[in-house]
């Protein structure tokens, strides 16, 4: 995938190529992350794109486990009669079948990381993908002991087959079996200026782009190109109309 994605349907689409690629490569344990903060507003419209991707995998032996009862509901409502289960994930019925040969989870908040843990665990290596998961909440989970042990027992076995967050002139995407790459907007477009092994947040993700972008003797940033309006900006006003 050498090219951001120029609109939201092309991002699910790279989303989606990289799910299967991972899959293929027997990856067990995924996320799907489309950082926007309207893009739950399109959760299940995402979620039956991956149904389908998974329908023509497994046939009707997997399931689709939402955050609650309501959300699954809604989901059975605008989809019609499904072969497959579709459940919220604290229901009884959302208990693992013996058949059922992968999971795909819409959108689990960190409210529902003890049984998204469980849940995991129970499915043994059968595949679980996640797709827009807020599981690490630091309002909820903490940052503390609790938090940490948390990271480090179940968050970090989790991998990100496909991510992508927009941030002020650029953005941060990881598209499986890629490197994390760094994006900056320039007068013609956008330009991959960085590849990472690891995903670069905070002052990693700072430094990559100052490093590019060259600081001044007292350490502000020098002044760069001016910034055409791209892909990035019209999403974000895309997502932003969706919610009016």
């Amino acid at each position: 995938m050498a090219e951001l994605p120029q609109d939201l349907d092309e991002a699910i689409a790279q989303s989606r190529i990289a799910t299967q690629a991972a899959l293929d490569d027997g990856q067990s344990r995924l996320q799907v992350e489309l950082v926007f903060p309207e893009i739950d507003l399109q959760a299940i419209s995402i979620a039956e794109l991956f149904a389908a991707d998974f329908e023509a995998r497994y046939g009707d032996r997997f399931k689709i486990l939402f955050p609650d009862a309501g959300a699954a509901a809604l989901a059975k409502h605008r989809w019609g009669e499904k072969a497959y289960e579709i459940r919220g994930i604290s229901e009884l019925k959302a208990q693992i079948q013996p058949d059922e040969q992968a999971f795909l989870m819409i959108a689990p908040s960190s409210v529902e990381v003890g049984p998204v843990e469980k849940f995991c665990e129970e499915a043994g290596d059968r595949p679980v993908v996640m797709v827009n998961p807020r599981l690490e909440d630091v309002a909820t989970i903490g940052i503390g002991y609790a938090g940490r042990q948390l990271r480090e027992r179940f968050l970090s076995t989790l991998l990100s087959c496909y991510y992508l967050r927009p941030f002020e002139g650029g953005a941060l995407r990881r598209a499986y079996p890629g490197p994390w790459e760094v994006w900056l907007e320039t007068e013609t477009g956008y330009e991959k200026v960085a590849e990472e092994s690891q995903k670069p947040v905070g002052d990693a993700l700072d430094q990559i782009i100052g490093r590019v972008q060259g600081v001044e003797t007292d350490g502000t940033p020098a002044p760069g190109p001016t910034k055409r309006k791209g892909f990035l900006s019209g999403l974000q006003e895309f997502l932003r109309a969706l919610s009016q």
